[in-house]
């Protein structure tokens, strides 16, 4: 006979887990099915481990600036072995701490890999044994996986994708990057920091394209000024490995010439993959688009009962926006009437050096919209914080509708940019204006002055 749940919940990655611990405090017997670790590729092969990387690479490059600081440093080097286990203790201290919550929120792990057999009824395959299980609701938060190119798959010697990266079998000397979202730009940095060439390589014009242009550009110059190569306009058209000598890679600029270039390793940050196939979608006939989940508001699919959130659901592909749409659809199962989640409010984040963090629209989207458009932008080299730290490059930038006030988005490059974007998060959360915010104060020296400095450049 079946085991028998109020909810189960298909993968436990920052939307699963959140999810299940909601419905749980909510009262309902909770069942989450992961076929890994505990925490899903965020905490294991994601967000966090590549964040601890970029710590260690980030500490190397302040130490080559000692001397700048009055501090000697003899001897300087960087250990990547070292480096890499120390990013995988971390990813090993968070998934436990998740498996910790689930304990504790009286969540029942199931070990496996699941597959939908009908209306609220499941399978969980864990080696050769093959368990069922039932619950009156299901949410599946199954998670995405690295979009591979089709004529050069991965090998996890030369050509990389993100896991491989995070666990390379040795430094990179020529390193070409694909694509420059988030994931291209961090891994990047974090190889550029530690002595490789690198090279970008981006079939759109400009690099980080979802961003505003003035920070892309701001980046593009960055990047540049560090050493690294940025090739926008073009496609990489054929990966070739050659023993003895790395990867030759065909690209192909805007003028459809084709170039062979030879790179030590290359790392493929093209996009993602919802993973949607083999977790039996098409028994229940679950409408689909472009492999994606389609959802409401709240996270319902088509079929009664079934829910979804996450990245199989579509952009933007990021864990506090699966982790949001995990409280919702949680709480709508238990029958309350939770907020639908606004996406232009989900802020995002990319952890390269120069950090940049933004949040609503960019200016080009706005007027494309039809706001009439009022922009304020403040450097940060007149910042006194920025300056004392010795990191005064960057700036932050507002955009606003002028007839009504409201901040349409913000956009952040520069030092710890990532942990100030949550200001402008709760100003378009709480609809601040201008005027809310003209008489905020921020505390001095930080640098968060630079956010208040763009709003009153936007109006004075």
């Amino acid at each position: 006979m079946a085991e028998n749940y109020d909810l189960l919940v298909i993968g436990s990655g920052p939307g699963g887990y959140v999810a299940a611990i909601r419905a749980a405090q909510l009262g309902m017997r909770v069942g989450m099915v992961e076929r890994a670790r505990p925490g899903g590729i965020c905490l294991n092969w994601g967000c966090i481990p590549t964040k601890a990387l970029l710590r260690s690479s980030e500490i190397y490059h302040l130490g080559k600036a000692a001397e700048s600081y009055g501090i000697t440093v003899e001897n300087l080097r960087f250990d990547l072995p070292a480096m890499v286990e120390r990013s995988r203790r971390v990813a090993q201290q968070l998934s436990a701490g998740v498996q910790s919550l689930m304990r504790k929120n009286k969540v029942a792990v199931i070990e496996g890999s699941a597959k939908l057999l009908g209306k609220g009824r499941i399978s969980v395959v864990k080696s050769d044994a093959t368990t069922e299980y039932e619950a009156r609701d299901i949410i599946l938060a199954t998670g995405a996986r690295a979009r591979e190119l089709p004529f050069a798959p991965s090998d996890g010697n030369r050509i990389w994708t993100y896991p491989h990266a995070l666990t390379p079998p040795e430094m990179p000397t020529d390193l070409l990057v694909i694509g420059s979202g988030a994931i291209g730009c961090e891994f990047a940095s974090f190889f550029a920091d530690l002595g490789a060439r690198v090279t970008i390589v981006e079939m759109l014009d400009r690099i980080l394209p979802v961003e505003d242009e003035e920070v892309s550009r701001f980046v593009t110059a960055d990047f540049i000024r560090q050493g690294m190569t940025i090739l926008t306009g073009h496609r990489t058209t054929a990966l070739e490995v050659e023993p003895g000598r790395g990867v030759v890679a065909t690209l192909s600029g805007p003028d459809g010439a084709l170039e062979p270039r030879i790179f030590s390793h290359v790392i493929v940050a093209v996009g993602i993959v919802p993973n949607t196939g083999n977790i039996g979608l098409e028994t229940l006939g679950v409408a689909t688009e472009r492999g994606h989940v389609i959802v409401d508001d709240h996270g319902r699919t088509n079929v009664e009962g079934l829910w979804a959130i996450g990245d199989i659901v579509g952009p933007p592909w990021l864990a506090h926006k699966a982790s949001h749409e995990g409280v919702i659809t949680a709480e709508a199962i238990a029958g309350l009437k939770p907020h639908a989640l606004d996406r232009s409010r989900i802020p995002g984040c990319t952890y390269s050096r120069p950090q940049v963090a933004s949040v609503g629209l960019s200016e080009a989207r706005a007027r494309e919209l039809g706001f009439r458009v009022r922009t304020g932008t403040a450097p940060l080299s007149g910042n006194g914080r920025a300056i004392t730290l010795g990191d005064p490059d960057g700036f932050a930038k507002t955009v606003w509708d002028d007839e009504s006030g409201e901040l349409l988005g913000a956009h952040l490059v520069g030092p710890e940019v990532t942990e100030l974007i949550q200001g402008f998060v709760i100003a378009r959360q709480a609809e601040a204006t201008a005027a809310d915010l003209f008489d905020a104060p921020f505390p001095y020296p930080t640098v968060s002055r630079s956010m208040h400095e763009a709003i009153l450049a936007a109006y004075l």
